[in-house]
């Protein structure tokens, strides 16, 4: 089944042309990157898929819906994290989730369990009784990583849901991704430009650049397509950019 299904998207910002026609789908349970440089057309499409914009020509569907004619529908069924997001400050983490459990839970079991779940994924420990306002930009963004799942979405978007971040904690939600993927199911939409990260994460990856998807497959089918040692490798030579000789190679 495909859980996302998008055809000829655009989208006009008056004479700015930020979506040419885009199509993609992703299958249920796939991690699928949108990889592409900043102001490619990323954000865009994620917030017309999580029914914050509206698409000026084409289709957009998710697990069936429609994201114009079914905002409501489609809005049950998914999480959104724009790359932007902030936590309560004022607010413990633990009292943050407990916040977010509450809000989305129909009962009062359902939300213990919820907030359950996100104090795992989470990985905060002992720092999860602390205000969210001494948190480091990467404990931030594991707890909203951590709302973000813990509601267990058919489909979690997650707009550059590691920029930023050092080493360590890209890893660690690196890793929490791919086990709720596994464990639960949950098909995501990741966008990047970070595209060595996206690399080892994602099953499949569409590669965007001004509004166009310019090349689409797993990471190793693109490598091989185009003799390429990684996907910023083949981004630069599907979009015609000519990538220099190494200093010190043959003939040196």
């Amino acid at each position: 089944m495909e859980m996302v299904e998008v055809i000829n998207l655009e989208k006009d910002y008056g004479k700015i042309k930020a979506l040419r026609g885009i199509s993609f789908s992703i299958g249920e349970g796939e991690i699928f990157g949108l990889i592409g440089p900043n102001g490619a057309g990323k954000s865009t499409t994620l917030k017309i898929l999580a029914t914050l914009l509206r698409p000026t020509a084409g289709t957009a569907k998710i697990a069936g819906y429609d994201v114009v004619k079914d905002p409501e529908k489609v809005r049950a069924l998914i999480s959104y994290l724009p790359e932007e997001a902030g936590a309560y400050k004022n607010l413990t983490g633990r009292e943050y989730l407990e916040f977010m459990a509450r809000l989305y839970a129909k009962d009062e079991g359902k939300a213990r369990k919820m907030l359950k779940l996100g104090i795992e994924l989470s990985g905060l420990g002992e720092r999860l009784d602390d205000k969210v306002s001494t948190y480091s930009k990467g404990m931030t963004r594991k707890l909203l990583i951590a709302r973000a799942l813990m509601v267990k979405p058919k489909l979690a978007i997650l707009d550059e849901p590691a920029s930023g971040l050092d080493i360590v904690n890209a890893y660690e939600i690196r890793k929490t991704i791919r086990r709720f993927a596994r464990e639960e199911g949950t098909t995501f939409l990741i966008s990047s430009h970070n595209m060595l990260e996206v690399e080892f994460l994602c099953d499949r990856v569409a590669m965007i650049s001004g509004g166009r998807i310019v090349e689409a497959g797993t990471p190793e089918e693109l490598k091989e397509r185009y003799n390429a040692e990684n996907l910023e490798e083949v981004f630069m030579r599907a979009v015609g950019v000519s990538i220099p000789e190494p200093v010190g190679g043959e003939g040196s």
